[in-house]
């Protein structure tokens, strides 16, 4: 597959939802891809929002790009677990998807106070219940939300879920859409839901952002 493929397969999807394909934003994940693989991939057709999962990986190619003259500005967005300790670093990260509970938005606020930046970022819900998901609980959905909301150096843009693992993207369908229900209840129109697998079932059911690496970036076996 490559990022034509999965723009074209969002178009479809939106077209099967009747919703506008410029209402959703597509996420390049590009955790464990070296420069010149994004650079043939995605950066050469266009496509300028990436997503890391890892701090130092995302700070090795952000700093790489800056040095090259010629790299093209990117928008970046941070999609893994978010250690506190790690915030600091994040200054020039357009969304983070992953503010899973009360501390992490603190230190958003603490660092953000003390470095003069304000964090956008979705609230991460652990909407299937799966012990292996990171995520706060659904039932303290909105105390972190009006938490965070609170805060004067975090601006909470909406919410992000993952789905179960499953080889049948409709089994996603239940996760994403109870996902968008609490979207709708909490007033946040954002969802940062759906991954290479099952993205199309997101969009369907509502995502605004969906976050894809394999369906990019490994080689068609058709």
């Amino acid at each position: 597959m490559s990022l034509r493929d999965v723009r074209r397969r969002i178009e479809a999807a939106c077209a099967r939802a009747g919703r506008d394909p410029a209402e959703v934003t597509l996420v390049a994940v590009t955790k464990g891809q070296d420069l010149a693989t994004i650079q043939r991939e995605v950066l050469d057709h266009g496509h300028r929002i990436l997503g890391e999962n890892r701090v130092q990986e995302w700070r090795d190619k952000r700093d790489a790009l800056a040095a090259d003259p010629d790299a093209p500005d990117v928008e970046w967005h941070f999609i893994g677990n978010l250690q506190t300790n790690k915030v600091k670093y994040l200054a020039d990260i357009h969304t983070v998807h992953s503010l899973n509970r009360v501390k992490l938005a603190n230190t958003m606020e603490k660092q953000g106070a003390r470095r003069g930046f304000r964090t956008r970022a979705m609230v991460e819900l652990n909407v299937s219940g799966e012990a292996s998901k990171e995520g706060a609980e659904v039932g303290d959905a909105e105390r972190l939300v009006e938490h965070a909301r609170g805060l004067e150096h975090v601006t909470v843009a909406g919410l992000m879920a993952m789905a179960p693992y499953s080889d049948d993207p409709e089994d996603a369908r239940p996760t994403f859409r109870r996902l968008r229900r609490l979207g709708e209840k909490l007033g946040l129109r954002e969802l940062s839901m759906g991954m290479s697998g099952d993205f199309e079932v997101a969009i369907e059911e509502g995502a605004t952002i969906v976050r894809v690496g394999s369906a990019i970036f490994e080689p068609s076996h058709d």
